[in-house]
């Protein structure tokens, strides 16, 4: 569940254009991985009966929020050539480019994992029928009753990452006249999107029994837009400069990002469990994953060039448990589906802290072989791909 950061592209002469901001953020590798660790965090906690504890399960629960993070880092890294274009600083790339990249990060690793559930999983291949393998194939489960299944349930936030990577080329149309001089109306157009789309469960949207259409992109854009307001902001030195100044101050913004996440630990966020929540609870809880999103990311993005290094964000540790982010979000139901009955341990009877530790342990040499087997050959693939096709355009 991850986005590629974009390659810095060097500008034509140093006088002639401005530098492009730096395409790769140490620090946001290390976010992305706390982010995929904080989503098994919740799921060991339901899983365990943990977030039926008072007062701490309300906090295991709602560290779902991690998926704020990731729709953030989404948004932010794949607007922000689009931003920077928009600035003259380089092009965006073609939409062919673009979904042919997005294709190859997240469909092999993801079907390898949907197989393994279906077929070696018993509680998933007993109702793996011809619905379930192509509604999980294909990311339709939010639109395809039931077929959310062991191992698998999780992949409804990959369903609305892709849904948001195909919308993307066409909210980048949508903006292709604020360039230039026009690009100050950038930032209140998405604020304006945010704010809009904050109210998508107040519409009676008709679903087949089972869909709930607050699992849509559309209720989820906010916190897509918390990454895409960041990226306008990086492009945006001069005339945001106060702006740029307070969101980047680190600890401003993590201790607002802190008040939003224990805001959302109570009933502003949502009832306790799977209840599902009235749609002015659902709003309240995208407005606060929106802030928690935006004030993690911001500090990291604007800082100053000069700034140190955050210590744990880019430490090496950090770093190789981002690069494993989104084999640790593919696999680690499935991993945690074995852990109870290989470890003798009952599901909903405890041993919280016990099953998390097993699960990371398991789950992190998983995804690292995901990685080198499957993750990192399909991104050679694509980008061997990338340099024939613009070799063969540029000798015709």
């Amino acid at each position: 569940m991850t986005a590629t950061m974009p390659a810095p592209t060097a500008a034509a002469t140093a006088t002639a254009v401005p530098t492009r901001p730096r395409g790769f953020l140490p620090a946001l590798e290390g976010m992305r991985g706390m982010a995929a660790l904080g989503v098994v965090v919740t799921h060991v906690a339901f899983q365990t009966g943990a977030a039926g504890t008072p007062v701490l399960g309300r906090i295991w629960e709602r560290f779902d929020m991690a998926v704020a993070i990731f729709f953030a880092l989404s948004g932010f890294l794949l607007w922000r050539p689009h931003a920077a274009a928009a600035r003259g600083r380089g092009d965006a790339p073609t939409v062919g480019h673009y979904l042919r990249h997005r294709a190859a990060r997240i469909l092999p690793a993801y079907w390898v994992v949907v197989c393994v559930a279906l077929v070696l999983l018993p509680s998933a291949a007993s109702t793996a029928g011809l619905r379930v393998w192509v509604a999980n194939l294909g990311l339709l489960q939010v639109f395809v009753p039931l077929t959310l299944t062991d191992g698998l349930t999780q992949m409804w936030s990959l369903s609305v990452e892709v849904a948001f990577y195909l919308v993307l080329p066409l909210l980048a149309f949508a903006f292709v006249r604020l360039r230039g001089g026009a690009a100050r109306w950038r930032i209140p157009a998405i604020l304006t999107l945010a704010v809009v789309t904050l109210s998508w469960n107040f519409i009676p949207v008709p679903t087949p029994d089972a869909i709930h259409s607050d699992n849509w992109l559309p209720g989820y854009l906010p916190w897509f837009a918390a990454g895409m307001l960041l990226a306008e902001l990086v492009d945006n030195a001069d005339s945001l400069s106060r702006w740029r100044r307070i969101a980047g101050n680190k600890p401003l913004m993590w201790t607002v990002a802190l008040a939003a996440f224990l805001f959302s630990a109570t009933d502003l966020g949502g009832p306790a469990g799977l209840t599902r929540a009235e749609p002015w609870q659902y709003a309240a809880k995208m407005g606060l994953g929106t802030i928690i999103g935006f004030a993690l990311l911001a500090p990291l993005v604007l800082r100053p060039p000069t700034a140190r290094p955050h210590r744990w964000l880019e430490s090496s540790v950090a770093a190789t448990i981002g690069r494993w982010s989104y084999g640790i979000f593919l696999w680690h139901l499935v991993v945690l589906s074995v852990v109870f009955p290989v470890f003798g341990i009952l599901p909903f009877q405890g041993n919280f802290a016990y099953v998390l530790a097993l699960t990371i342990a398991l789950t992190l040499p998983v995804a690292a072989a995901g990685y080198a087997l499957v993750e990192e050959p399909a991104r050679r693939f694509a980008r061997r791909r990338a340099r024939a096709r613009s070799a063969g355009q540029s000798s015709s």
